[in-house]
């Protein structure tokens, strides 16, 4: 696998390196002794996916607070989404800057997301569906989240939106 390092510290693109034969193809999508030797947070305990029926869908930015803060490796299996990474740690030298991926079920490109990081994406094609692996198990009382459009942030979208959750819609603008 190769890991590029987006613009935040600790956060990665990582695109597989696929062995093609007669049959197809065959390619490790994730690698406990590579993540360790990177100094990447290899502990997996969940699995969760999301389908987005339209164009345009908008999921996030969502986190946990501590102490479920949790690690997350996104892949597309269906379509094409614009997913983002948001810094939203204080220690940071890249805190409150975000880095945008194009993750595509064609790429089976994935995007690593550190603890203290929010997370969102909006995709980019109808019928997607992201595939999530988690760190830390899911605790509704540590779930967490900035919005979308918060000018603390800036987040440039790249298409245009038509669907979001009330709760993504109006959470307060970031201190």
């Amino acid at each position: 696998m190769q890991y590029i390092e987006t613009k935040l510290s600790g956060a990665f693109e990582i695109r597989i390196e696929p062995f093609h034969d007669e049959r197809g193809l065959f390619a490790r999508t994730w690698c406990q002794k590579e993540f360790d030797s990177r100094g990447l947070d290899s502990r997996l305990v969940q699995c969760s996916i999301s389908f987005n029926t339209r164009k345009g869908t908008l999921r996030g930015m969502h986190y946990q607070a501590s102490p479920f803060a949790e690690t997350k490796l996104v892949r597309v299996t269906q379509g094409a989404i614009f997913d983002v990474i948001l810094d939203l740690r204080p220690e940071s030298p890249t805190f409150k800057r975000w880095a945008g991926i194009l993750l595509t079920a064609e790429l089976r490109n994935m995007a690593y997301v550190p603890k203290g990081c929010a997370h969102g994406f909006l995709t980019m094609e109808p019928e997607t569906e992201v595939f999530y692996q988690m760190s830390e198990v899911y605790n509704a009382e540590s779930a967490r989240g900035v919005r979308w459009n918060d000018p603390a942030f800036a987040i440039e979208w790249p298409g245009r939106l038509v669907v979001i959750s009330e709760r993504d819609r109006t959470y307060p603008d970031f201190p």
